[in-house]
């Protein structure tokens, strides 16, 4: 297979460069400033504690270059969901005739239909990747912790693409359902997220104040509610059990909830601090909340569910990313971040909001 990477940032370089390292044809596509590092440096791979050099391969900055040059048999996704729609426009503008199928390894719950909307019907394959992986200061991405990835049954690439993914390392494993694997990502993916790049607290630090555990756990219940709702079912993840997330969120009473979670949350992005956060230190201007909150408060607009506290911390985050209010607004504030929630959430998680931990 010939694989084309949308992106070469921190999972696209792990996904792509471990590929590489297996021997697989990989090209990448790229903005001209990364493309140009990349053609420079190489990959940098660190795993398992052993560095991994890729001299330069493949680099493209132009779509209809990269699709006449290298022509793929299944291209890769692996962008923020803010860039989406800019990649498949510019994939369109650049395509005289059918575009290969994508694998979508995108967090959040809406990037498959919209790459399909332009694509054509059966064209995409929904992915996820559940291990941890950060970009060190040197440039050099590092595997935080091994996991492993998820890819939807159903087409005919899926079962050849797990076996070159699993050949490559990567504990890569075929789910029947994808809207329930990616939903369940999505999970995951909004534990002490918002919160933390709200604040500008770690996740253990969220968790150690009891208001803010509650406020997070009531955000999950709302997309639990929502799933359940849609009749999506929580699933587990390679090396994530987000089912026994999913019963302490629902069942567990706070005082045994919070100290499980808070370990889960502490261990489970590999010490990194979660993407929301990283988005607006970066001065990107914008986050992901939009597509993982804010595609929790569409679907439970559709189905008729409340989700107040997501579509708050939705639009909080959307007004720091824009520079509708200043970035330390909230920043050590808790209280003021609790005062911002419908007085009945703010009742669902007990009471006026606290002064201390």
């Amino acid at each position: 297979m010939k694989w084309l990477f949308f992106g070469a940032g921190a999972i696209g370089s792990y996904i792509g460069g471990s590929l590489l390292l297996a021997g697989n044809d990989v090209a990448f596509l790229e903005r001209p400033p990364v493309a140009q590092i990349l053609r420079r440096q190489g990959l940098c791979l660190s795993i398992d504690g052993v560095e991994h050099r890729i001299p330069p391969t493949a680099v493209y900055t132009d779509p209809a270059e990269t699709l006449r040059e290298h022509p793929p048999d299944l291209m890769v996704f692996a962008l923020k969901s803010y860039d989406t729609a800019a990649a498949v426009e510019s994939l369109l503008s650049a395509s005289s005739g059918r575009l290969p199928p994508a694998l979508c390894l995108q967090n959040g719950v809406e990037n498959e239909a919209l790459i399909e909307t332009a694509f054509g019907k059966n064209r995409v394959i929904a992915g996820t990747v559940t291990s941890a992986v950060g970009r060190v200061p040197e440039g050099t991405v590092r595997l935080e912790r091994k996991r492993g990835m998820g890819i939807a049954r159903g087409h005919p690439l899926s079962r050849p693409a797990v076996a070159a993914l699993d050949r490559a390392g990567l504990n890569a494993r075929l789910f029947p359902d994808a809207r329930s694997m990616k939903w369940s990502k999505l999970l995951t993916n909004l534990t002490a997220n918002a919160a933390t790049a709200i604040l500008g607290m770690n996740p253990q630090a969220v968790y150690a104040d009891r208001r803010l555990f509650l406020m997070d756990r009531e955000m999950l219940r709302e997309c639990l509610r929502v799933m359940d709702a849609a009749g999506t079912a929580v699933t587990d993840l390679p090396g994530t059990p987000v089912r026994a997330l999913a019963f302490a969120v629902r069942y567990l009473p706070a005082v045994l909830a919070r100290p499980l979670l808070a370990r889960a949350v502490g261990g489970g992005r590999g010490g990194k601090m979660p993407s929301f956060y990283l988005d607006l230190a970066s001065g990107r201007g914008k986050t992901e909340a939009d597509w993982l909150n804010g595609a929790v408060v569409r679907a439970g607009l559709c189905l008729g569910v409340p989700t107040p506290v997501n579509r708050t911390l939705t639009d909080i985050l959307r007004r720091l990313g824009e520079g509708g209010i200043a970035r330390d607004s909230y920043h050590q504030q808790p209280e003021r971040l609790l005062s911002e929630l419908p007085r009945d959430s703010q009742r669902r998680i007990g009471g006026s909001p606290l002064k201390s931990p």
